[in-house]
């Protein structure tokens, strides 16, 4: 997967087009990813413990991987994602500068 938690990404296809967050969770084996305040749902919830009033609550629901794109450090615009070998690690870097996506 080319994005993974704490990334910062940009939305490029569906209803939150345009809008950028934070990776929470990633889920590769179903190829998804978590964003933070994008593509919220509401759910239904009975009381119980946590929340003994019940009621409508807002989450986020997980986002197909193909439809976010990672921020460049460097112009702070979306870019794609390109591996090389940096001191016998491979690293992820974006394509539009070069610089290095991992910290």
């Amino acid at each position: 997967m080319h994005v993974k938690k704490g990334d910062k990404v940009k939305v490029i296809s569906g209803k939150d087009k345009g809008k950028t967050g934070t990776i929470l969770e990633a889920y590769p084996k179903k190829e998804r990813v978590l964003v933070e305040g994008i593509n919220m749902v509401k759910k239904h919830a009975k009381p119980s413990q946590e929340n003994p009033q019940g009621g409508i609550i807002t989450m986020e629901a997980p986002i197909h991987v193909s439809n976010v794109m990672p921020i460049d450090p460097k112009t702070g615009e979306p870019t794609r994602v390109g591996y090389e070998i940096r001191d016998g690690k491979k690293v992820r870097i974006a394509k539009k500068s070069g610089e290095p996506l991992d910290k």
